[in-house]
């Protein structure tokens, strides 16, 4: 076993056009006042460029000095509005046509291979900063399909999953040429969103090494997952991890599936770290237990507390739960020799 890393902070919910929010400098020093260690890093052009970080190295040390003079690493890239991307059924192509630059909106097929180059190049980009690990969405051919009515034809999941996998397979290829494993976020909105959606993919990629997982217990509150036993059945795949509070609470009006309603009135709701339902001390017991080896990375998505209180508050709630693993066995005191003979006699033979 080994202690997680943290706290970090993912940057993305955090930039704006005005100080100290809009340049990486100030953002680095931002965090770093707040207590965190490290930084998730959107691929955002205003923050990191990431088809320049691909071809230079150059580029890619001058972040990292950037980042190391507030005391402060690069925990992850994140690509998570590329990943959407790579695959968007036609239902929502208005609706994200924003994600992508000027030049590819309105032009579907350009803005996917886009998508996918700008994935292609966070992986030569992470391995030039010497990360292992990256986080990103991994985009919907189904998800308006989510609910089988009307009927879903009979071919049609399978099919899906097939072209999702084909899209990703290079992405993937390409990540693991560059030593770093891909983890993607389930998440609702995502034809990767629960286990078993991810095995779905996993079965079309060949279980491939690099198909991996960024484990956001608070998606799983939403679903109403176990979001413990998920840490048990695919802790292998886990390679990394937001820490991120949220809250399910049912009632009369609406349930899952939120009734339209805004954030504040949904009965599940992203919350600030402490604020919320989910059981941090399990699941930073559980991850040690199995030796995560990542970052545990805050990232703050509340609909009632300030994000400035959120970031404060969720640095010191990280470090609180992050746990020294142990080095000795607490019965060792009780502990005898190896003596074959007796252990023979005990059990008779």
């Amino acid at each position: 076993m080994q202690q997680i890393n943290g706290p970090a902070i993912f940057l993305a919910q955090f930039m704006a056009d005005h100080a100290p929010y809009n340049s990486l400098d100030s953002l680095c020093q931002w965090a770093a006042e707040k207590g965190f260690k490290g930084i998730q890093l959107p691929t955002d052009p205003t923050l990191f460029d990431v088809a320049q970080a691909a071809k230079s190295q150059q580029y890619c040390d001058d972040i990292t000095q950037v980042v190391a003079k507030h005391g402060l690493v690069i925990t992850e890239l994140s690509t998570h509005l590329q990943g959407q991307l790579v695959a968007v059924h036609p239902a929502y192509d208005a609706m994200f046509d924003g994600f992508a630059p000027p030049a590819y909106r309105g032009d579907p097929a350009a803005r996917t291979q886009w998508a996918i180059s700008q994935l292609k190049d966070a992986a030569i980009a992470s391995q030039r900063l010497g990360l292992k690990a990256h986080a990103t969405f991994s985009g919907a051919l189904l998800w308006q399909t989510i609910y089988p009515w009307p009927q879903r034809p009979a071919g049609l999941v399978e099919l899906g999953f097939k072209e999702l996998a084909a899209r990703w397979r290079p992405i993937l290829d390409a990540f693991d040429t560059a030593g770093v494993d891909v983890c993607f976020e389930l998440h609702p909105g995502e034809d990767l969103h629960d286990g078993a959606s991810f095995e779905r993919f996993l079965v079309e990629v060949d279980f491939h090494p690099r198909a991996n997982i960024l484990y956001d217990p608070s998606h799983f509150v939403l679903q109403q997952l176990d979001y413990l036993a998920f840490i048990d059945l695919y802790h292998s795949r886990i390679k990394a991890f937001h820490v991120k509070d949220a809250e399910f609470t049912p009632n009369g009006r609406s349930g899952v599936y939120g009734g339209y309603q805004s954030w504040q009135d949904r009965p599940g709701r992203f919350r600030s770290l402490g604020d919320g339902q989910i059981d941090f001390t399990a699941i930073f017991s559980k991850l040690t237990q199995y030796g995560f080896q990542g970052w545990a990375v805050l990232e703050w998505e509340c609909c009632l507390k300030h994000p400035e209180d959120g970031a404060s508050e969720g640095a010191k709630y990280i470090d609180q739960h992050l746990i020294r693993p142990t080095d000795k066995h607490f019965d060792d005191f009780a502990a005898v020799g190896t003596d074959l003979t007796l252990n023979k006699q005990l059990l008779g033979l």
